[in-house]
């Protein structure tokens, strides 16, 4: 009988738990690492505690779905398989190549950086989730909303586009939004120079797996058809595809037809690709063995939400959330330093060769990416405040902390964890 129940107890992992490289196999969207657009959630989140009800939501989100950030990002192939053309040098699929890049790069003009409107709908959602979820804290007739994003455009939509959903839900709620160089400290929060001086150490790292990961042969072959002439005149094969990659992951940011890139990769290239950008990132915001500082990047982040709670959590007449947008180089390292899920996984670099089977970037910080605590406080006061973290809307561990009723926390377990670990950093 022992066996038969162990048996039945596994069958969910053997149904539903996939490796990274089949998930990416399946749906190469996935290995865009930062540009992965955001994936509607398709689980149900976990009953209130008995006697408990939400009342706070804390908050901070990676602006949604955008163009590439720099024109250079669309000209570098677009240039290379021109001149390739020009001398008669492309095969007639690279030729179709180029006309698809050609016209994703004619959309992008004046138009780099911003969000696009996959990404705006992507806020719409979230916020429409929150309400929809949440209703004790959103629909409530004193609900209070402090949003704030940093001074980027796309993150100032994104803001707005959620905000949107939230008074559709309680037009009496009160709102106060805000954008300014004044908040970027904690808002956007860069690495310190101790922090930089670590990244460039392990950039010999990253140097070594874009080496072994990245083997163009093929794809050059593909494109060309005198491949002398590629490696005399186009520069580097590997930055050649790494740069067609990069649009061709882009390409999930619109709502475009008849463009897409993936075709003209293998399989095994793509998620090879995309296993290099998974060490890359790791490397510059991971808290692995040989940079455990990393993290601390988003120290003023997280800072602030705690000494933002301290001031709420208490008043028992409150309903409301702090909400805050920005990027996923915030999103990834505060993730990472709130230990949340896969993120707050330790690897050292002598291991990379198994990184992605304990760290998925495109779980973390997809376009749109967020981090949500939600605080619980008993109707008639009879319990402790209880928390929950949602990683892009979906509960997650925090830390090595030990609860009874998963995914519900002690708030004083947590925020007294976060305080330690914050005060050991300051004394380091």
């Amino acid at each position: 009988m022992k066996r038969i129940i162990l048996v039945f107890s596994l069958l969910p992992v053997l149904l539903y738990a996939q490796s990274p490289q089949q998930e990416i196999y399946d749906n190469p969207n996935l290995s865009g690492s930062n540009y992965v657009a955001y994936r509607t959630p398709t689980w149900k989140l976990t009953p209130k505690p008995k006697g408990y009800e939400p009342f706070y939501v804390s908050h901070y989100a990676r602006h949604g779905s955008r163009w590439l950030c720099g024109s250079g990002e669309y000209a570098y192939p677009v240039d290379r398989l021109r001149k390739a053309d020009k001398y008669g040098k492309l095969t007639p699929e690279g030729q179709e190549v180029l006309r698809r890049l050609e016209y994703i790069q004619s959309t992008s003009i004046k138009r780099c950086g911003d969000l696009t409107t996959v990404g705006e709908r992507q806020h719409h959602g979230i916020g429409r989730r929150l309400a929809e979820n949440f209703p004790e804290v959103f629909k409530a007739k004193n609900t209070q909303i402090d949003a704030r994003s940093t001074v980027v455009r796309r993150c100032i939509i994104s803001m707005i586009a959620e905000c949107e959903e939230l008074a559709a839900a309680n037009p009496k709620a009160r709102f106060h939004n805000d954008t300014s160089d004044s908040l970027q400290y904690y808002l956007n929060q860069g690495a310190t120079p101790k922090m930089e001086k670590i990244q460039q150490n392990l950039s010999s790292v990253e140097n070594e797996w874009y080496g072994k990961l990245f083997k163009p042969e093929r794809l050059m072959q593909y494109l060309f058809n005198d491949q002398q002439f590629v490696r005399d005149s186009l520069g580097s094969r590997k930055d050649l595809m790494w740069y067609i990659f990069n649009v061709a992951r882009g390409m999930q940011s619109h709502d475009y037809t008849g463009t897409d890139l993936w075709y003209i990769f293998t399989k095994e290239e793509i998620f090879d690709m995309w296993k290099y950008d998974n060490i890359s990132w790791y490397c510059s915001y991971g808290a692995s063995v040989e940079n455990p500082e990393a993290p601390f990047s988003q120290y003023n982040l997280l800072r602030n939400i705690l000494n933002t709670a301290d001031t709420i959590v208490n008043n028992r007449n409150y309903h409301g959330a702090t909400m805050r947008f920005g990027h996923e180089v915030c999103v990834l390292p505060l993730a990472c330093l709130m230990e949340l899920g896969e993120a707050g996984a330790k690897i050292s670099t002598k291991d990379f060769e198994t990184l992605h089977e304990h760290f998925r970037n495109y779980n973390i910080f997809p376009m749109a990416g967020n981090v949500q605590l939600i605080f619980y406080r008993h109707k008639k006061g009879r319990g402790p405040l209880l928390v929950k973290a949602l990683l892009n809307e979906k509960e997650v561990t925090i830390a090595d902390l030990k609860t009874d009723r998963f995914p519900y926390y002690k708030w004083s377990d947590v925020e007294q964890y976060y305080r330690n670990k914050l005060n050991s950093y300051e004394q380091y």
